[in-house]
């Protein structure tokens, strides 16, 4: 099964956020939108995950998740990866607040993974962000990033750490969904 950690941003945020987003959808026709039930921030990709792995994980990741406290974030801004957005494939915006904490939290999820023999995250660096939408080919979103760049969410708090499962389309999903295997509370 092909696993992550992530955290979920509540409702209001959520609602807030698409309530900025929608008038600039159609800006860029390239770009596929992430559907809201699929908004996360990622903490740690883990990868395709065995049976023996996930039982080896499950008491890692949550040794690790209680380790941290809550922290207070906000969703502010935009950005592109990668560069400057000239050549995009992914829109996303930023994270603001306890990013240490934040990081901090990552890297916690990051060392419970690899310690249970889950593949090394393909990521190098943590980048704080929520993933908006993204395309196939490159695409100038330098436009929308500009629009977007005065947003500044709410404040919330995050409370809670999830271990997702991805599902792939296929023969019993036409459309990528994600399931909450487990849920964390932060300290």
């Amino acid at each position: 099964m092909r696993l992550f950690v992530a955290l979920v941003p509540p409702p209001d945020i959520l609602d807030e956020l698409e309530e900025t987003v929608l008038p600039h959808r159609d800006d860029v026709p390239e770009l596929r939108w992430i559907r809201r039930e699929l908004l996360h921030v990622t903490l740690t990709f883990l990868g395709e995950v065995d049976d023996r792995t996930l039982d080896r994980l499950l008491p890692r990741l949550e040794r690790a998740v209680h380790r941290h406290a809550r922290m207070s974030l906000s969703l502010a801004g935009a950005g592109a990866f990668p560069g400057s957005g000239a050549h995009a494939r992914v829109l996303w915006t930023g994270l603001y607040g306890d990013r240490r904490g934040l990081a901090r939290l990552a890297a916690s999820t990051a060392a419970a993974g690899r310690r249970a023999g889950t593949p090394p995250d393909k990521h190098r660096t943590f980048r704080p962000h929520l993933t908006l939408a993204r395309s196939r080919q490159p695409v100038d979103v330098r436009p929308l990033t500009e629009a977007l760049s005065a947003f500044a969410g709410a404040p919330w708090t995050a409370d809670s750490v999830h271990l997702m499962r991805s599902h792939l389309p296929g023969k019993q999903h036409s459309q990528v969904t994600y399931e909450s295997l487990k849920t964390w509370s932060l300290n």
